[in-house]
């Protein structure tokens, strides 16, 4: 019955797509099609003189033509800058061009399946012209979704910060009032600790180490995080190098302060919990009761009116 069911013409589509694909896989699999160019060859060899950090896409796997269509594609999306920020925030380790390549990929998979979703209704015999809409939006459903999840990646990141903040800043206090200086207490919490703020730390102590200041380090760690707390925190420790103050004074006030504002955040979540909670018994099990209860009184009455 699907195969009478069968246009023309997604009987065509079908065939020709996989025509399509087949042509393409076999000129891909081709050993002169596939060979890496000559610039992806040199391009290794010269990197020290033409590009020292790589960032040049030619060197990678994206081919020129690609490279050329990503950098556009990265240029309409969005700014690379304030795209480098928000993947830091995440703590994601890819750049910009490969991050907009592979929400350009999640684009491309979402066209496909809508493609493919298109045939399955037009063969069905449930077509209309509205489904013509279905692939762009896709498309646009999975760029946008890719771009979503690292927003809620940096979110979530910033709130797990927040949350191992105290026990970070009680640490480093312990460590001040044993007679370490500050580097050598920031160097002990980042060996020995886990989380994400002793990530940035472990990137911090290798920054120094490298001749980058200590002040500077502290607030590279701040910006990559982007938690309120954290920042505040941060900030607090710097003033406190520059101008000398009792550092392990400063780091126990922060740490009672961090207590309370988690304090006062669980509490706002519990909030919200309650409030959540009273969906599903005013939408759900109050009508169901008032059903249950007014339902059988009903049935009497009509059985006694007839």
């Amino acid at each position: 019955m699907m195969a009478a069911a069968l246009t023309p013409l997604a009987f065509a589509v079908v065939l020709g797509g996989g025509f399509g694909a087949g042509v393409g896989l076999v000129l891909w699999a081709t050993p002169r099609w596939s060979a890496p160019s000559l610039t992806r060859r040199v391009a290794p060899y010269l990197r020290d003189i033409a590009d020292p950090r790589g960032l040049t896409p030619l060197s990678g796997p994206v081919r020129a033509p690609a490279a050329t269509l990503l950098g556009r594609v990265t240029g309409r999306l969005g700014a690379t800058d304030a795209l480098t920020a928000r993947l830091q925030r995440a703590g994601w380790s890819m750049d910009a061009s490969a991050f907009r390549a592979r929400q350009l990929a999640v684009g491309v998979a979402a066209l496909i399946a809508g493609a493919v979703l298109v045939v399955v209704l037009v063969a069905s015999g449930a077509g209309t012209p509205a489904v013509a809409l279905i692939p762009p939006l896709a498309a646009a459903a999975g760029v946008a979704g890719y771009d979503l999840r690292l927003t809620r990646a940096a979110r979530a990141r910033a709130a797990r910060a927040a949350e191992e903040l105290p026990t970070i800043l009680e640490f480093l206090a312990l460590c001040l009032a044993a007679g370490e200086g500050a580097f050598d207490a920031i160097r002990r919490v980042a060996a020995i600790g886990s989380g994400e703020i002793v990530t940035e730390l472990r990137g911090a102590v290798v920054a120094v180490g490298t001749g980058s200041s200590l002040t500077d380090a502290l607030s590279r760690v701040a910006r990559r995080l982007d938690a309120a707390s954290v920042t505040r925190s941060i900030d607090q420790i710097v003033a406190a190098i520059d101008r000398g103050a009792p550092l392990a004074q400063v780091l126990q006030a922060q740490a009672a302060d961090a207590r309370e504002d988690a304090k006062r955040l669980l509490i706002e979540k519990a909030g919200r919990k309650e409030i959540y909670m009273l969906i599903p018994l005013v939408f759900l099990i109050l009508p169901l009761s008032v059903l249950i209860a007014v339902f059988p009184g009903v049935v009497m009455l009509r059985l006694g009116l007839s």
